[in-house]
């Protein structure tokens, strides 16, 4: 079985992004700049806001971090928000969720221009990729789909099942793979026969938030399976597939953590690239 390690596809798409970065730096003189607008102290928030910040410096970005007290008004964010929007030198703008009750999600979802949503959460994005067209796309699908695409360049005709339906990962997820002409399946947590829909797949992404829900005898043998979950449990933190199980039958198999994560990250300083390439153009 392949292990799919996420740390090392990260690393070398950041090195990939980093040669870029210097190439733009030379022909357009200066470099794509990502802001991340933090509200609160949630420590999961803190963490990953860090890492995003080392991740865009590694590679050569303009990183800006913004940071509001839990009390801030809802009003403000989206007075600062409407102002990096008119600001050239940001490419991307990320509002960290979640949010505090008192502030619209979808709200601050809808003021951030959809050339510099980075998160690819803005309905126009939403409904580009859809359609097949030009559009940011969350980072977390993205990276699902490049560690994918790193194991079987050619997806065309394979079968599919996507395990959740959240736009943050399921839909997404699913759009990419159809954009790759698979043959695509949308379970979650209600389907009636699962472990069926599953044993049908070439191809399984789990990100239905289980613990441990896809068994070993739910896959068929040498399929692709991407856990996308991350629970934690009296065990530590496991995913939605039941790893030892699975690794016995599967072609190859991301683990949890070290998988799905640092992909994510690494996506989001694609789309802050991809972003400023297309405001340039």
């Amino acid at each position: 079985m392949i292990l799919i390690d996420g740390k090392k596809a990260a690393a070398e798409l950041r090195e990939e992004l980093k040669q870029e970065v210097t190439e733009l730096k030379t022909k357009y003189n200066k470099v794509p700049g990502l802001t991340v607008i933090l509200i609160g102290d949630m420590a999961p928030s803190q963490i990953y806001v860090r890492n995003k910040e080392k991740s865009a410096n590694e590679v050569g970005l303009k990183s800006e971090v913004i940071r509001y007290p839990d009390t801030v008004e809802e009003k403000t964010v989206l007075e600062k928000i409407e102002e990096l929007n008119n600001d050239e030198s940001v490419s991307g703008i990320l509002v960290q969720l979640p949010l505090p009750k008192h502030i619209d999600k979808q709200k601050v979802i809808e003021t951030i221009t959809p050339s510099k949503d980075v998160d690819g959460f803005h309905p126009m994005n939403v409904g580009n990729l859809s359609s097949g067209y030009e559009s940011s796309v969350p980072c977390t699908p993205l990276g699902c789909y490049l560690m994918i695409k790193k194991i079987e360049p050619n997806l065309s005709g394979k079968k599919a099942v996507v395990v959740g339906r959240s736009n943050l990962n399921g839909k997404p997820m699913a759009q990419l793979l159809l954009k790759e002409n698979c043959t695509v399946t949308i379970t979650h947590s209600r389907t009636k026969d699962l472990k069926a829909e599953c044993l049908e797949a070439d191809i399984i992404v789990a990100a239905v938030g289980i613990p441990e829900l896809v068994k070993g005898d739910w896959i068929k043998k040498d399929a692709i399976v991407i856990d996308v979950g991350i629970n934690k449990t009296e065990n530590g933190l496991v995913g939605d597939v039941a790893f030892d199980e699975v690794s016995k039958v599967a072609k190859a198999l991301t683990p949890v953590p070290g998988g799905v994560g640092p992909m994510t990250i690494a996506c989001l300083l694609k789309n802050t690239v991809d972003c400023f390439k297309r405001s340039q153009k």
